[in-house]
Parts: structure tokens; C-alpha cells; sequence
């Protein structure tokens, strides 16, 4: 690779059999131009052969390394004498520096030597050493223990009291009943008279209990307050300066258009908050350069490189679009001025493919769903399967959508027809005793024939509408599998879903730690094809209605 100080590399394939693109890259779903094709190439052999830096991007292979792989970025530009190449760059920091030959700089070092940011931090350091050192104070965690447990007894005996008082009442209860019927009208109003008293006794007892236990967790407050006003304050003190740093950090992260139009995160994330490592993308990165160095963006790709994350699912060389939650709102600013190409997920896809109707009676519907057509309407596209049943029956007070396919994949979906009927198979759904199979194409061979998958899964918050995979805030997710061919280096496979999570299917072959074997056409978490060989082949359940079992199976080839 050869490297020049200002960062622009020369292509050291031919290039003259490639055309130039029509317009820039959508950021967030691409197919990569054959020239980032080989600016990514001559960039990986770069990585792979030179000795100025060293990395651990870990072994792809190894699942029990605590290494990581890191996302790379190139931009394929144009310089003002006409002549082609490319800008570098990685995501975060490499190699714990965000400097190395060949690679553009960050929009803002934080890293540099007596910045306002790293005072800060030393600053925010003190503090921090200060709530560590109160915290340590003889007598601090004795006095936050003692207060702990004072108020869990209290709540113990305050329960168990009232559960006793509870249980006399009744007693009490059944005592006047029986003195009506079994006694003189002198003798009932002793009886009467006597209870009256225990149960005021009772009332006393409890509020006598409480009062005590208030009290004694108000003096545990007032001793524990000794130490925690000072920690309190000193916590302010930190959160107040964190702030204050952060906003100003915010402030020196000025990205550029093609325009010359300059904002700031604050500027950009007006709204909201910026989420940790806005800016620190390879993507922005990347644009800014070309746009300082009156460098004129082609076309661009990121890919991954090294061992696979924990949670989001990265395959080592493979290309991914830009995030949505971090570099969106970014990318929105910097691509003005720039001709882009049109967004392809807000074209409908669905338009022209029809629904198969493969039963129906007075109060269930079955359809066999095409895929990449939206089950419900979306934000932007509205033709969808609930949408268009919806049309059909635009009489009645049904069809109500019962269960949803994502838009990518085809197969059996049951709507009811009307209200009884849809309680009823809600109820079976959310009882999981639907039975439901899938079957799908993997690429590459699994060396078991069946098995369980459980990972936790929720939203990728920096990323919608992906999934990761987080055993402490997932939501449980579970997948039985099972093969059913080989061939031409793919696997087909049953999948049989106990759970029904988004994109579950999905992340479970695709993760590492699921089957490592991405669904072939899977454009979100393996590589993007003519469609997502992922099909709901069969359901069986009881008719809402009259309790006898249906079974829909539809036979799909990929």
C-alpha cells in the first residue's frame, strides 16, 4: 500500500476497466461498488502485512477469546486533477491511538496531549477518587447494612401483623354469627362488646408497630445522612462537571458537508442526547477528510475485520451498512450537497406479489404471505398483508391480524374473522401451544443434525430494527432445529420456534453462538441476496371456534 501524508492512496490494481458510479453510496443498504470492492481489498492485505501498529483483532474462529474484531471504512474519491483512490479509516480507536499512517484522523482527538477533554477527565478523576474515599469511611457500610435490615425486619413484622390481624378478624367475623343465632340478646352483647375491644386493640397494635418502625427508620436516615450528604454532593459535583464536559466535547465535534455546511453533535442531536461514539465511526470520519482536502466522494463500504462481538452479529470480511442510531442523524447532515442514491427501504418491494388464500371459513383465514411484503403497515410504506385483508373484508368488523412474519420472509399467516375468534387463538399464542415450523437455507454445512438455540435477544438500540443477543436485558428466546439437507455448501434446515422474538430465527443461525450460520439472503445479519431463504411453512392449532386441529403446510423451494 502506498502510504502519503495526506492520506490519499493511489490504486495499485488497474482501474481502467471500471466505470465510475451514478451517484454516491445510500449509506444504510448497499451493495458495494466494484471500486470499494477493491479499495477494501488492497486495504485488508495493508492490514494483514504491515508492522507499525499492532492490533488483536483475535482469531475468528476462537468463540472463547476476549478479543474483538474492529470496523473498517473506505472512500473512494476523486482529486481535483481527476485522478482516483482512496481514504481509510477505523471506527473508534486502533490499536489504542486514533493516529496511524494510512488512516484519516477522528473528527475530534480526544486523545491529544493537554486538551480541554482530557483535563477535564483527570478533573472528573478527583472527584470520582473523592466519592470512592467517602464512601470507604468507618462506619459508612455499617450504618447503610444496619439501615438495610432495619427496614426489611420492619416490613416482616408489619406484614406478619397484618396477616395475623386479618385472620382474627375473620375469626371475629364468624364468633358474632355464631353468638346471633346461640345466644341471649345480654349474653351477644358481651360477646359484642368483647370483640369491639380486641378489634380496636388490633388497630392500636398495628399503628403502634408502625409508629415504632417509622421512627427507627428515620433515625438509621438521620445517622446514614451524616455520610451521604457529603457523598450526595460530591456525586452532584461529578455529575454536574460530566455534563459540562460532555456538552463542550459535543461542541468540537464539527462535521462538514458538501456543502461547507458545518454542525456540531449538539447541532445535529438537537432532540436528543448523542449516544456514546457519535462521530467515532469510520463512515463520518471518512467524508470529513475528503471534504477538508477538497477530496470528491465516490462511492464507499464498511467491513468488519477479526473475531465476532458478543452481542451484535459481525462476520470477519463481510460488508455492513452504516448504524442507524449513531451515524444516521450524522450521515443526514453530512450527504447534503452530495448527488445520493435513492433510499431502497422505502421502495415497496411488495407491491406487485400477491397473496395465495389457502383457507376459510366464517371465522379463521389462512394466507400464504409473498415475501418481502410488511405483514403491518410501516412507517413510510403502508401496502401491507393486514392492510390489503383489510380491504378485502372491509364489511365486517375482522379479520384481526393474530401473528406477523417479518417482511422479508414468505410463508402461512392466520388472521381471525371475528372477535371471538381472535381471543381464542390469542390465547393459544400466548400460551405457546401453536406449533409452528420454518424452514430455511444456511449458508455452509452444520456439523450437528439438531439441537437447541437459547439466546437472549432485544433491540439494538443504536441499530433498529436489529437484534443483539444480551443474556442481562434480552428477553429469553428459544429454537429448536433440525437438518434436513446439504448441499452446494448450504444447509437446510427446520427451524421450529418456541418463542417468538423479532428476527429470532434470524439472529439464531447467524450468531456466533447460535449456529454461526447465517440464513443465505439474510440482508441484515449475513449477506444480502435476491431474497431471505426463510419460509413459515407450516401451523397447527385449534380452531377458535369449534376445538378442531388445523394444520397448514406450504411448500416453498429457495
Amino acid at each position: 500500500m502506498s502510504i502519503k501524508t495526506d492520506k490519499f492512496t493511489s490504486f495499485k490494481a488497474d482501474i481502467t476497466g471500471l466505470s465510475m458510479p451514478d451517484k454516491f453510496t445510500f449509506p444504510f443498504y448497499y451493495d458495494p461498488h466494484p471500486l470499494s470492492l477493491l479499495a477494501a481489498e488492497e486495504l485488508q492485505k495493508h492490514i494483514e502485512s504491515q508492522t507499525d501498529w499492532e492490533h488483536d483483532f483475535g482469531d475468528p474462529k476462537d468463540k472463547n477469546s476476549y478479543s474483538i474484531g474492529k470496523m473498517f471504512g473506505v472512500l473512494v474519491v476523486q482529486r481535483l486533477n481527476g485522478e482516483l483512490g482512496y481514504v481509510s479509516a477505523f471506527s473508534g480507536k486502533l490499536a489504542e491511538a486514533n493516529h496511524h499512517a494510512g488512516f484519516v484522523p477522528p473528527v475530534f482527538d480526544m486523545l491529544e496531549d493537554g486538551n480541554f477533554f482530557l483535563e477535564g477527565m483527570k478533573d472528573l478523576n478527583v472527584i470520582q477518587a473523592e466519592v470512592k474515599a467517602l464512601e470507604s469511611i468507618d462506619g459508612y457500610e455499617e450504618t447503610v447494612e444496619k439501615r438495610k435490615i432495619d427496614y426489611q425486619e420492619g416490613q416482616t413484622k408489619i406484614k406478619t401483623l397484618k396477616e395475623h390481624i386479618k385472620k382474627d378478624k375473620a375469626a371475629r367475623k364468624i364468633q358474632r354469627q355464631e353468638a346471633k343465632t346461640s345466644m341471649n340478646q345480654e349474653s351477644y352483647d358481651e360477646v359484642i362488646d368483647r370483640l369491639a375491644s380486641e378489634s380496636q386493640q388490633s388497630r392500636i397494635h398495628l399503628k403502634n408497630t408502625v409508629k415504632y418502625w417509622n421512627e427507627r427508620n428515620e433515625l438509621n436516615d438521620q445517622n446514614l445522612s451524616k455520610y451521604t450528604d457529603k457523598i450526595k454532593d460530591a456525586k452532584d459535583r461529578r455529575a454536574a462537571h460530566s455534563a459540562s464536559l460532555q456538552q463542550k466535547l459535543f461542541d468540537n465535534y464539527k462535521f462538514l458537508n458538501a456543502d461547507s455546511e458545518i454542525k456540531t453533535l449538539n447541532d445535529i442531536f438537537f432532540k436528543t442526547p448523542p449516544t456514546a461514539g457519535a462521530g467515532e465511526c469510520a463512515a463520518p470520519k471518512l467524508l470529513q477528510y475528503a471534504f477538508l482536502h477538497n477530496l470528491k466522494p465516490v462511492c464507499m463500504a464498511e467491513f468488519w475485520w477479526g473475531k465476532s462481538p458478543k452481542s451484535a452479529i459481525r462476520k470477519h470480511g463481510q460488508f455492513y451498512p452504516a448504524c442507524r442510531g449513531k451515524c444516521e442523524p450524522i450521515l443526514g447532515h453530512m450527504l447534503k450537497g452530495l448527488d445520493v442514491e435513492d433510499n431502497p427501504l422505502i421502495v415497496n418491494l411488495g407491491l406487485n406479489k400477491k397473496i395465495e388464500i389457502i383457507y376459510e371459513d366464517d371465522y379463521i383465514l389462512a394466507i400464504n404471505k409473498p415475501p418481502d411484503l410488511l405483514s403491518v403497515p410501516g412507517v413510510v410504506i403502508k401496502d401491507s398483508v393486514s392492510d390489503r385483508i383489510e380491504k378485502m373484508y372491509k364489511d365486517q368488523p375482522g379479520p384481526f391480524i393474530v401473528h406477523r412474519l417479518d417482511m422479508s420472509t414468505s410463508g402461512v399467516m392466520i388472521f381471525s374473522k371475528t372477535r371471538a375468534a381472535n381471543r381464542g387463538l390469542q390465547k393459544q399464542f400466548l400460551g405457546r401451544t401453536i406449533k409452528k415450523r420454518y424452514v430455511a437455507q444456511l449458508e455452509g454445512y452444520l456439523t450437528k443434525d439438531s439441537g437447541t438455540i437459547e439466546l437472549p435477544l432485544r433491540l439494538d438500540l443504536d441499530d433498529r430494527p436489529k437484534q443483539v443477543v444480551d443474556y442481562d436485558q434480552g428477553k429469553p428466546a428459544t429454537t429448536h432445529y433440525e437438518v434436513i439437507d446439504k448441499k452446494n455448501n448450504t444447509t437446510k434446515v427446520y427451524f421450529y420456534p418456541i418463542t417468538g422474538r423479532t428476527h429470532q430465527l434470524r439472529v439464531h443461525a447467524a450468531h456466533q453462538d447460535g449456529l454461526g450460520h447465517p440464513i443465505v439472503g439474510d440482508d441484515l445479519y449475513g449477506a444480502k441476496g435476491k431474497r431471505l431463504h426463510l419460509h413459515a411453512e407450516r401451523i397447527e392449532f385449534l380452531h377458535p371456534i369449534n376445538k378442531e386441529r388445523m394444520e397448514f403446510v406450504v411448500k416453498e423451494e429457495f
